[in-house]
């Protein structure tokens, strides 16, 4: 029976493995706000190896603007001249509200294909995936705006606010657009598919855009159907860009899309960062 041979080794002085190990300095860790703006920058370069994206902030701004004036303007203000004057900022603002559920969209599309697994394993503020999703659309929203704001001139519109009162009507419109998206959020959280969220968000999307003020005055409405309108988030919002936009804005209109806002965010942002956590957590 041979005895196997047993090799010494010489012992590495501590010098010589502090050196072997020794790597450089850990990054520090990334803080809440570059962390978002990160994944929004990530949400941008969605847009540049995927351009067909471009296509709801363009296309259908244009579409549904055309569409509803010339479809609309005579019956219900005698002219199209009168009615876009009254249109532009209820359908930027419905413009805006519908586009902001391709959020959910690029959200479920992310946790389908396994970017979320990903994320999870990343030392960095784990609401950023979200929080960067929604400021990334924010400048989509923008673009969207332009695009109404820039047709409506040319069919006619003249906001009596001036520019001002158009800057503040887009700020206003961001901040809604922005609060309004966390419902599209869970909704792409929950869903299993990409297809279920776009017919979920749908089905949500239009009674709340069309039982508003965006096409007609609700003082033409029956009273129970003037009540819930008058509590629409998209009532509100339309009402107070309107008015900036019109100079013709008071405190009542701004306090109520400010408050819609708050509420919004209050309740569907805890409630998504639940789910989000929740479903990390498997």
């Amino acid at each position: 029976m041979t005895t196997p041979q047993t090799t010494l080794t010489r012992p590495v002085d501590d010098a010589t493995l502090r050196k072997a190990f020794s790597v450089r300095e850990r990054p520090a860790r990334p803080s809440a706000l570059s962390a978002s703006l990160a994944l929004a920058w990530r949400a941008l370069l969605k847009i540049k190896h995927v351009p067909f994206q471009l296509f709801d902030v363009t296309m259908f701004p244009i579409m549904m603007t055309v569409m509803f004036t010339f479809l609309f303007g005579g019956a219900i203000a005698g002219s199209v001249g009168e009615y876009v004057q009254f249109l532009i900022p209820g359908i930027l603002v419905m413009t805006v509200s519908m586009i902001s559920m391709y959020t959910a969209l690029g959200i479920n599309t992310d946790i389908s294909k396994g970017i979320f697994d990903r994320f999870r394993s990343l030392p960095f503020w784990r609401p950023a995936v979200l929080v960067g999703a929604l400021l990334g659309d924010s400048v989509r929203y923008t673009l969207a705006s332009f695009v109404v704001i820039t047709l409506g001139l040319i069919l006619g519109f003249r906001p009596g606010g001036g520019i001002m009162g158009v800057a503040l009507a887009l700020v206003i419109l961001l901040l809604f657009a922005f609060s309004l998206s966390w419902i599209w959020t869970l909704i792409g959280l929950l869903m299993k598919t990409p297809e279920s969220v776009m017919m979920v968000s749908s089905m949500a999307s239009f009674p709340l855009t069309f039982a508003s003020n965006v096409f007609v005055d609700p003082t033409t409405m029956p009273s129970w159907l003037q009540a819930v309108v008058s509590v629409n988030p998209i009532t509100l919002a339309a009402s107070a860009v309107r008015g900036l936009m019109h100079g013709t804005v008071t405190s009542g209109d701004i306090a109520g899309v400010l408050i819609a806002c708050a509420v919004l965010v209050g309740v569907f942002a805890p409630l998504t960062m639940y789910v989000y956590r929740n479903k990390n957590a498997h």
